[in-house]
């Protein structure tokens, strides 16, 4: 196969230049973050669907728990009922992971060449930077993918992800109706992308540095550059998501019941994040309302986590981001 090569007027082959070389590599660092966030979501897509209806107290499952919902869910709706919102999530999940893993990498870089600041602080704020971002940018898409997930067969307020757009825009206040929970979704996220980045940065620098030969193994793109064995990676991933969903998870509780909206009967009560968090409080208590379902979260989240840094490690190997 022929390969064409630019040349100049004076017949020398041209160099791309600083801009295009930085286009093909957030176009390449894009891709890697993308296919990092479906790999990791449809790994626990089941878990996600059965998270929400308990967040939200839906009144077909709410009288059961993490594996009886698990069970009862195929037999009303059948096994596709699992994945109930899925392709909405994959709508969004894409530029989500590719905009936060890409935005990760550059304001890691920001921080440290323009600001200065550098260790192990520049990953947290680099982390919560980029979660935030990705949020703002991919926020609609999650409040239609938690609609049509919240729904049960046989009780539709939406016929798929077009329908729900249109009813929401029409009927519950316009753009601002794809924005509810926002805050809540901002402020959590800080903490959530902030410390899972720098708790799985900090456990990536600290292993390389003090056991390179046991955990550390050759770049495919870079043999000079060490990368963690898959294992290993999966294991940091894991912990990551642990420790940040156990910070940020009453704010997810508030962010999903004020997505939901017109669908909750209490919904007038979760119009602010300070009301939400209060209503479910007092409603609830603490271990059945702010932290109903962790324990699925913790069941989900290691797996996601760890399926996302481990693809996104292995991505950056395949397209020569290292």
């Amino acid at each position: 196969m022929a390969i064409e090569v630019s040349v100049s007027s004076a017949g020398q082959p041209q160099v791309p230049g600083p801009a295009q070389r930085d286009y093909y590599y957030w176009f390449r660092s894009f891709v890697a973050g993308g296919v990092a966030g479906c790999c990791a979501k449809t790994t626990i897509a089941p878990l996600d669907r059965v998270k929400i209806l308990l967040q939200a107290h839906s009144p077909h499952y709410k009288h059961l728990g993490v594996v009886a919902t698990l069970r009862a869910v195929p037999k009303k709706e059948g096994f596709l009922g699992l994945y109930k919102g899925n392709g909405a999530m994959m709508v969004r999940i894409f530029p989500y992971g590719a905009i936060q893993f890409m935005a990760f990498d550059n304001y890691k870089k920001l921080l440290s060449t323009q600001l200065g600041i550098s260790g192990h602080i520049h990953r947290l704020m680099a982390g919560s930077m980029a979660g935030m971002t990705a949020v703002i940018c991919t926020y609609p898409l999650d409040v239609v993918r938690a609609r049509l997930a919240f729904q049960v067969t046989g009780d539709h307020r939406y016929t798929g992800i077009g329908n729900a757009f249109q009813t929401i825009y029409l009927k519950e206040g316009g753009i601002s109706g794809f924005y509810r929970g926002l805050t809540p979704t901002i402020i959590g996220m800080a903490p959530y992308a902030g410390f899972s980045f720098f708790t799985f940065g900090t456990l990536k620098s600290l292993g390389l540095a003090h056991f390179p030969e046991l955990l550390g193994k050759p770049s495919l793109d870079n043999p000079d550059v060490l990368v963690l064995k898959t294992h290993v990676n999966l294991l940091c991933g894991g912990v990551a998501g642990a420790i940040a969903q156990t910070i940020s998870y009453p704010l997810d509780v508030a962010r999903r019941r004020m997505q939901l909206g017109v669908v909750l009967p209490d919904s007038d009560k979760c119009l602010s994040l300070t009301k939400t968090l209060k209503h479910v409080y007092g409603q609830y208590g603490i271990k059945k309302g702010l932290y109903r379902g962790l324990s699925l979260n913790y069941i989900r989240c290691v797996p996601s986590q760890a399926v996302a840094f481990t693809t996104y490690e292995f991505m950056k190997q395949i397209l020569h981001l290292n």
